[in-house]
């Protein structure tokens, strides 16, 4: 029944360590069962001490079972020996004695030992019992000595009666221990009467007491064995939840890791596609442009430093890539002043004029979502120089209280952009970096527009929230 219940030190009390809710306060107790501490308050104490002992109990409640059954039996061989060896009777008055004493053993075994089902047969058992009382005071009328045996009477009254049966069970066994002992009936004068009725009604109330006591006693060691079952279905559940969540935490696990990966492989060629891509793409234009101005020798130097910047600005921008760190102008300047030195930088390799435009009151966001608009603004200016055959290009960064807005528009050739579905954008020069800007954005809980039209020019519109630089700090 213990089933591995413990405490540590039998049972603790005082201080313990912090609850949920703080220290646990003094006078609680804390048990062990199966891995499972079960800290109680004090109103709960009893029914906590009952499970560290759980054990004792229950040898003591088979025990007292035991006891009860076999007890009627050993007083009524103890009250016929005595009456035998103290009455002085003859052998026949011996043999009459020890006949009804068989026969009240027999009645006992028939009724209630051999058949223990039928104590739920209230009208048999109370038909059993009014024998029992019967066979009482015949056995007290052979000898006092049997009113050891009349304790049986009070013990079958409470065990095997109901309702108020159970009192005049108890009353009618208490008369016949009462009478026989002092010789019969009390004198009809009232202070015999009286002595005598005092004296009944005494019995009565003490075996009612000690009786109530020990149902009492029943009914909490039942309770504690109920306890002691559901904390045992309780632990199984916890142990077949616990043996789920493990199989569930190591497929999140697993997929966090898979996730993971997948994310930093975007990552990674989200970066080489605007470092590296754009950089070798501008050096290529700039040689090209060296090769077109090899009988002027201003130009033709200009364009090889202008590649050798470009160069030595990609291998940069791939070791921050590689590191995650941000984009270097961003370490220098703040968003805006970043945005309009890359647009300056970069109207100047292309020969393309370019207005920046800033609105709203400038706040320093998250830096993830500052490097994720210069990424998406750096490759919205490298697709115009590229394809777009422009003569003008614009650059408008709105702060709109929760959003910031980055538009890049351009007055270019333009392109079909109801045919750039998923498919378009995975495929060809133009579409991976409108995909990679896209992908960006979604990142940073953002989203992007592309409003074009063949000979219309293109504008693109990337919105992401705007979070402060200090507000997720302060959330933590």
């Amino acid at each position: 029944m213990n089933g591995g219940f413990g405490c540590n030190s039998a049972l603790t009390t005082g201080y313990g360590p912090p609850t949920a809710t703080g220290i646990r306060p003094a006078g609680d107790c804390a048990c062990r069962w199966q891995n499972v501490v079960i800290v109680v308050s004090e109103e709960a104490r009893t029914v906590a001490r009952a499970p560290c002992s759980e054990q004792r109990l229950e040898q003591w409640e088979q025990w007292l079972g035991t006891a009860g059954a076999t007890v009627p039996y050993g007083l009524l061989a103890a009250a016929t020996l005595l009456a035998g060896l103290m009455g002085g009777w003859s052998w026949r008055a011996w043999l009459i004695t020890l006949g009804l004493a068989l026969l009240t053993a027999g009645w006992m075994l028939w009724f209630v030992t051999l058949h223990p089902a039928w104590v739920e047969r209230r009208r048999l058992m109370a038909l059993y019992y009014t024998g029992l009382v019967v066979l009482i005071g015949m056995l007290m009328t052979r000898s006092p000595w049997f009113g050891l045996f009349a304790f049986t009477g009070y013990l079958h009254a409470w065990q095997l009666l109901h309702g108020g049966w159970r009192l005049l069970g108890v009353t009618a066994t208490a008369l016949l221990a009462t009478t026989w002992p002092t010789g019969g009936l009390p004198r009809a004068d009232l202070p015999a009467i009286a002595t005598y009725l005092v004296i009944v009604a005494v019995t009565v109330a003490l075996v009612i007491l000690f009786s109530l006591v020990g149902e009492v006693t029943a009914a909490q060691s039942q309770q504690r064995q109920q306890m002691i079952d559901e904390l045992a279905e309780a632990n199984r559940r916890l142990e077949e939840a616990l043996r789920e969540n493990a199989t569930l935490q190591a497929r999140l696990l697993a997929q966090a890791r898979a996730a993971g990966v997948l994310d930093e492989r975007q990552r990674l060629a989200g970066e080489i596609h605007d470092t590296l891509a754009q950089g070798l793409a501008g050096i290529i234009t700039q040689l090209e442009a060296a090769e077109h101005a090899a009988h002027h020798p201003e130009q033709w130097r200009r364009h090889l430093h202008n590649a050798r910047a470009l160069a030595r600005s990609s291998l940069t921008e791939a070791r921050r890539s590689v590191e995650a760190l941000r984009p270097a102008p961003l370490e220098r300047d703040p968003l805006p002043e970043a945005l309009a030195t890359l647009a300056r930088e970069w109207s100047r390799d292309a020969g393309v004029a370019v207005q920046v435009t800033i609105t709203g009151a400038p706040q320093p966001l998250l830096p993830e979502i500052e490097a994720t608009l210069f990424r998406v603004a750096q490759e919205a200016l490298t697709n115009i120089g590229r394809h777009a055959r422009a003569t003008r290009a614009g650059l408008t960064l709105s702060y709109m209280g929760d959003v910031a807005v980055l538009d890049v528009r351009d007055d270019g050739i333009g392109f079909d952009a109801a045919r750039m579905g998923d498919n378009a954008t995975k495929s060809g020069e133009h579409g991976v970096g409108l995909h990679g800007m896209a992908q960006r954005l979604r990142r940073v809980a953002g989203s992007l527009t592309i409003e074009s039209a063949p000979g219309g020019g293109t504008a693109i519109s990337a919105s992401v929230p705007a979070i402060g630089a200090g507000e997720r700090r302060g959330t933590q």
